[in-house]
């Protein structure tokens, strides 16, 4: 299933993420874990979107890009987001020294910026994020992958019609 999101600002863009994550909530999508693939280039909203995704969890938490470290996770409550930046991987199993098979165990959320440098030791992804310049703002394309993947994006959809 796919849809797509047109993003006039960052407001939007915020809203876009908080709603996202509120969707996450709401079904308790953490429980088993899932995973978003953000694909785009350079600038287009990955990273702006991975932190208010963190945000809307942990209001006020600096977000950092994991562009050198690789991944930096967010823990709350029993659930953890992990946010991977693999734009500087040079090899995939890279993640295999940073034990991503431990990470993505149970209650998280992984958010992976440049997935195809992860190929093929990172996971499946449960949705796909298509970021794209759009006049002054962004377009997001979402591709529910998983049968998670895909409630999630139908969920959106019946949002944006409201």
């Amino acid at each position: 299933m796919m849809t797509e999101v047109n993003l006039l600002d960052e407001s939007e863009s915020i809203e876009f993420a908080r709603i996202v994550a509120s969707l996450v909530e709401q079904d308790k999508a953490f429980d088993d874990g899932m995973i978003f693939y953000l694909h785009g280039d350079l600038g287009t909203g990955k990273s702006f979107f991975s932190r208010a995704f963190v945000q809307y969890f942990l209001p006020g938490q600096k977000v950092k890009s994991p562009t050198y470290t690789i991944v930096e996770s967010y823990n709350f409550s029993t659930n953890t987001i992990h946010h991977l930046d693999l734009y500087r991987l040079c090899d995939p199993e890279e993640l295999e020294y940073l034990a991503i098979r431990d990470l993505l165990k149970k209650n998280y959320v992984a958010l992976v910026e440049w997935p195809q440098k992860g190929a093929p030791i990172l996971p499946k992804a449960d949705v796909k994020f298509e970021f794209f310049y759009a006049d002054e703002g962004r377009k997001v394309v979402l591709e529910g992958i998983s049968e998670k993947g895909n409630l999630l994006v139908e969920q959106l959809m019946s949002q944006n019609e409201n």
